[in-house]
Order: C-alpha cells, then sequence, then structure tokens
C-alpha cells in the first residue's frame, strides 16, 4: 500500500526562525492577519512583537486572544467572526497547541462554510482552508505543522479529532527564543506530548522507514534534552533541541498517525477539561502496556532510543525496560502520578472508554482493543 507524506511546504527552526519567517511572510504578499493566541501570551509581550513584525512589511492585523487551552467550538466561531468582520486574507496562529488548533479550525471553516463540527473525521473538507502561517511558543504538540485539529465540543463534551490534508498550515515556524519563557510544568507537559507523538507512531501498524527514522530521533533528543529544558528553562540549547524533537515527532505521527493514548487523553481533556500532554504522560506507560502484546520488538527499538542498553535482552525484556523508562522520565519533570490526582472518577470510565473507541477508529494502534479493555487501562491509570 502507498504511502503519503505531509508536511507544510516551509519550515524554519532555529534561533531567530520569526526574523527569517518574516521575509517568507512578505513574499506571499498577504495584507490582513488574523492573529490566533491566547491572553497569557499578549501579556508577555510575544504577541506585540510578532503585530510589530508584520507592521514593518505593510501588514495590518487583528488579534484574537480568546483561545482557551482546549480549544473549543465556541473559540472558532469568535475567531470567525473577526475574521470576516475585518476582511482577513491569511490567519497567523502564535502559542502551542491550542492557538494552532483554533487557527485551523477558524481558516478551515473560512474557505469551506458551515461549523467547525462538520469536519470531524478524515479529510471531510472540500477545499483549502484560508492560508495559515503557524509560529509554535511550545515544543510539543507540533501542531504548527500537522493536519491533526482537536476542537472540544462543549455540548457533548468531548475532542472532536478533524484529520485533514486542509489543515496543514503553508508555513510553520520553530523559534526556541520564544519558549524561553515557558513555566516548568508547560514544558515536562509538552514534552511528554511529543514523546507520545513519537511513540505511537513508531508503534504504529501505518509507520514505515521514514516515520520510524523521525520518531527514533526524536525520542533520543527527548530524553537527552527534556529534563535539562524543565530544569533550565533558559537554556537556549536544551530548547532548541526540543523544538527539533518536537517536529521530527510531529513529522512521524502526522503521516504513520497516533493510537489509543491520544484517544483516551482526548477524552479526558473533553470531560474534564485536564491539559493534554499530563493525560498522555500518565496513559502512555499504561497503552504501551498492552501494546507489548504485539509490538515488543519496536517497544525494545524505544528502550534504546531512551540510552537503555537492550543488547542482552529479549524483545519482551526490552518493552519493559521501554516502560519503565517512560516512567522514570515522567517522574523526573514531574508528572502528577496517576489519573485520580488530577480528579478522574472511576464511575466515569465506561463513557470514557466508549467515546475513546470512537475517537480510535481515525488512529492506528497496533493492537485493537474491546470496550473493556480499554476500561481496565484507564483504571490502571488511576
Amino acid at each position: 500500500m502507498a504511502a503519503k507524506f505531509y508536511i507544510p511546504s516551509v519550515n524554519v527552526l532555529g534561533k531567530d526562525a520569526v526574523d527569517d519567517a518574516i521575509g517568507d511572510i512578505k513574499t506571499l504578499g498577504f495584507q490582513r492577519a488574523l492573529i490566533v493566541t491566547d491572553k497569557p501570551l499578549v501579556e508577555l509581550g510575544l504577541v506585540g512583537q510578532v503585530v510589530e513584525k508584520l507592521g514593518a512589511i505593510g501588514i495590518v492585523t487583528t488579534i484574537f486572544d480568546g483561545v482557551q487551552p482546549n480549544p473549543t467550538c465556541g473559540n472558532v466561531e469568535a475567531g470567525l467572526e473577526l475574521l470576516r468582520s475585518n476582511d482577513c486574507d491569511f490567519v497567523v496562529s502564535l502559542g502551542g497547541g491550542s492557538p494552532h488548533d483554533c487557527a485551523k479550525g477558524i481558516a478551515l471553516v473560512a474557505t469551506n462554510g458551515g461549523s467547525i463540527k462538520d469536519y470531524e473525521g478524515l479529510d471531510v473538507s472540500a477545499k483549502p482552508q484560508l492560508p495559515l502561517v503557524a509560529i509554535n511558543t511550545t515544543a510539543g504538540t507540533a501542531s504548527e505543522m500537522t493536519r491533526f485539529c482537536i476542537i472540544t465540543d462543549e455540548a457533548r463534551h468531548i475532542k472532536m479529532a478533524i484529520v485533514d490534508k486542509h489543515t496543514t498550515p503553508i508555513l510553520s515556524v520553530n523559534d526556541p527564543e520564544l519558549m524561553l519563557a515557558k513555566p516548568a510544568g508547560l514544558t515536562a507537559a509538552t514534552g511528554m506530548d511529543a514523546l507520545t507523538h513519537a511513540i505511537e507512531a513508531y508503534v504504529s501498524i501505518a509507520a514505515n522507514p521514514i516515520t520510524d527514522a523521525c520518531a527514533i530521533k526524536a525520542i533520543e533528543l527527548i530524553k537527552a534534552n527534556l529534563i535539562e529544558a524543565v530544569d533550565n528553562g533558559q537554556n537556549i540549547d536544551a530548547r532548541e533541541q526540543m523544538a527539533y524533537a518536537q517536529f521530527l515527532a510531529g513529522m512521524a505521527f502526522n503521516n504513520a498517525s497516533l493510537g489509543y493514548v491520544h484517544a483516551m487523553a482526548h477524552q479526558l481533556g473533553g470531560f474534564y477539561d485536564l491539559p493534554h500532554g499530563v493525560c498522555n504522560a500518565l496513559l502512555l506507560p499504561h497503552v504501551q502496556q498492552y501494546n507489548a502484546q504485539v509490538a515488543a520488538p519496536q517497544l525494545k527499538d524505544v528502550a534504546k532510543a531512551m540510552g537503555v542498553d537492550v543488547s542482552s535482552m529479549s524483545d519482551e525484556q526490552g518493552a519493559t525496560a521501554a516502560i519503565d523508562a517512560i516512567k522514570v522520565l515522567a517522574a523526573a519533570v514531574k508528572i502528577p502520578e496517576n489519573l485520580t490526582k488530577l480528579g478522574v472518577k472511576a464511575e466515569d470510565i465506561p463513557t470514557l472508554a466508549d467515546n475513546a473507541l470512537k475517537d480510535a477508529c481515525g488512529f492506528t494502534n497496533p493492537k485493537q482493543a474491546t470496550h473493556a479493555e480499554i476500561c481496565q487501562i484507564f483504571t490502571n491509570a488511576l
């Protein structure tokens, strides 16, 4: 079966990437930008810096800073109203996964019409979205370069997975200098999100040699740099390496897709409004314990990428070593011990599991689970 590889046409990474990207934006010929972001980034002054840089090349900007940590259908509608009333001809997302996903929703509905709810699923849209430039400020979600868009449906209390080639930005920017101000907790959560992307892509039944190479390198870089980025957030080199790591992980999962960790984490985020990266970090070892039944060789490779000497181990021993290494790294960056600490309740698990299985229809986990098995994985993580 043929493999497809999706990625933005231009991607700028490294120190001074924003300044470099401004030149690329200028050549695109746009005139009016809707900047999609959140209030903390406005308060930090990062939005003002981007507005100034865009203004210097003649682009008029309108700011939508109402994005929530788990962006909602209402956020998309509010941003779309601003875009239309100001006649914006392109969108700039500034932030982490939340602004990027919200911006994708706005840009997709702007050209295709209807509601963002109409585009849940795989490649539902008929037209490319309004051009989107994604400027990243966290090292984790890789939403700045993927075709994934996750929006919370407030009415159903679920996260909708919109996987659509038309939501791919035309330009992504990863400048580690924009990541220096991020707190340790956010750095840890987004870093573990990136690790989850890489591991889920590597054990995916849709993996191929390109995604495998990206995933393994991402795991190596995360193991080598995440703790330093968390403990010393001003270390620009660690921040830069994490930016590359999350981008590589994005390249992997954007094309090999994801698995039950994300299908389950989406439900926790939609139901309890919990941070996505933390949910992933807590679920990751438990889902991989389940996957080890069929993906032990791949998980042994993961253990090696995380610095474990697996030369004398069987595949099963290597898989166990990978799961242990994941737990050690999560503890080192102070991820909470279990889902109970986040307020997840046992009585909600059947509903969470039901929704997770529906969400997982578009993903590529190496072993298909029953409702009872998903319930058990949730229970193990409590």
